[in-house]
């Protein structure tokens, strides 16, 4: 019997692939929550500035580089408050045998990820 991933665990997925490409920019982080939807669940330095950055893990074929604007912009304002860049970081993820099919723990995965996209 094939096990589908919960939410929890995509969102921990999409936060693992999402933590590592900071790491490799540079980032430091300041704090991290991995809970889904308590917002931003990065905060980070880089250059001595404060970055807020809210990820999602998005189920194929929704496609993970468009974000909830209201929810963004509120991020964005709280961080504005604090000096802060805020970013959106959605991961696609899809099941690698068949795209229609829940990404399962007995399957590999695809990861469409672009990056994280700055809220301005």
């Amino acid at each position: 019997m094939l096990t589908p991933l919960s939410d929890q665990e995509l969102h921990h997925l999409a936060m693992n692939i999402v933590g590592s490409e900071m790491e490799e920019l540079g980032f430091e982080f300041l704090s991290i929550n991995s809970k889904p939807k308590k917002d931003p669940q990065f905060v980070a330095l880089k250059d001595k500035k404060l970055h807020f950055v809210v990820v999602r893990a998005v189920r194929y074929p929704d496609n993970p580089v468009h974000y909830d604007e209201d929810l963004v912009n509120k991020v964005r304002d709280h961080g504005i408050k604090f000096k802060a860049r805020t970013y959106y970081a959605g991961v696609g993820l899809a099941n690698s045998k068949n795209y229609e099919m829940p990404v399962h723990h007995e399957d590999d995965y695809v990861v469409n990820f672009a990056g994280l996209i700055e809220i301005k």
